[in-house]
């Protein structure tokens, strides 16, 4: 049996034609299914595979020949196309200068962010390394002010009546339960985060994405990699970056309407097919600000293993 997806439980099928392979090996020794070998200077489908052919397309994508055809799992010999050369790729100091521009921003002119623009983004995060294909990651996509404005007011109504959630009484019973730390990020981060969300909104200040004209939420399902919606939408703001765009990732809706009654009847009302492990909001929009320094940032922690 395959390793199952929401989108796909059955493996891919490989085809060879042996008329156009000469045994160079190279798919044998990029596939890590183990479903390859070569017998007589040819390519031959293994008796021993890991799981079954997962689709990723490696071993089509490296034939020199065209040997090799994958399908099922969402990929098809159409979906290969020829690689950029390297005389268009950036530099480690372009890229690097795209990574330093960036800067979480949350002040935006009164403009739409174009429906073409929309879509490169879309198709510079459907580039992302995922942990298995085909890629579990969905995409809700607020295009324009009013529906980011609406998702918001509508998020602020379900938080009004989660507001036990953050309650004394709440924290002190789930502490035991849930840990110092838990207890430490729901009284100094998430209570307050309630009371302003809710307070602004009745004040007619959107502190929930900021009046953005676009904004993008990345979720996985329940097969989902939990890194993949966060690799997915880091690519987006870096593609939103290169297209002239200011980016905020927003980190304090996903968590809170994850789990409960209410939070499945907000997800089912707003089109978000599945409560997800781990997710992101991210705004774009173009910047009413331009900042001129950079900071510098640290990791908590870098050490070499012996």
């Amino acid at each position: 049996m395959a390793i199952p997806t929401s989108r796909t439980k059955e493996k891919a099928t490989i085809e060879i034609n042996t008329n156009k392979c000469f045994g160079c090996g190279k798919c044998v020794v990029v596939c890590k299914d183990f479903s390859l070998s070569l017998e007589n200077n040819k390519v031959i489908i293994s008796n021993t595979p890991a799981f079954g052919c997962i689709g990723c397309g490696h071993c089509m994508a490296i034939c020199p020949t065209g040997a090799i055809e994958i399908s099922g799992r969402e990929i098809s010999i159409d979906d290969l196309f020829d690689l950029p050369g390297k005389d268009v790729l950036p530099n480690y100091e372009q890229l690097l200068a795209l990574f330093q521009r960036r800067r979480s921003v949350r002040e935006f002119i009164d403009k739409e962010v174009e429906p073409e623009i929309v879509q490169k983004i879309l198709t510079a995060a459907r580039t992302s390394p995922m942990g298995l294909p085909p890629s579990d990651v969905n995409v809700l996509i607020l295009d324009g002010k009013e529906k980011t404005n609406r998702f918001s007011k509508d998020f602020c109504d379900y938080l009004k009546d989660m507001k036990w959630f953050v309650s004394g009484w709440f924290l002190s019973i789930m502490r035991p339960f849930w840990g110092t730390r838990n207890d430490e990020m729901f009284k100094g981060f998430i209570k307050p985060l309630f009371k302003l969300y809710i307070d602004n909104t009745r004040q007619g200040v959107n502190l929930v994405n900021y009046d953005a004209p676009l904004a993008m939420y990345f979720y996985g399902s329940p097969y989902c990699d939990p890194a993949d919606p966060i690799v997915a939408a880091t690519t987006a703001m870096y593609a939103a970056e290169s297209l002239g765009l200011g980016t905020c990732m927003l980190g304090g809706v996903h968590p809170l309407i994850q789990n409960g009654r209410k939070a499945k009847k907000f997800r089912e009302i707003h089109g978000i097919k599945y409560r997800s492990r781990e997710g992101l909001f991210v705004i774009f929009g173009y910047s009413a600000v331009k900042y001129r320094k950079g900071i510098n940032r640290t990791f908590a922690s870098t050490s070499m293993m012996e």
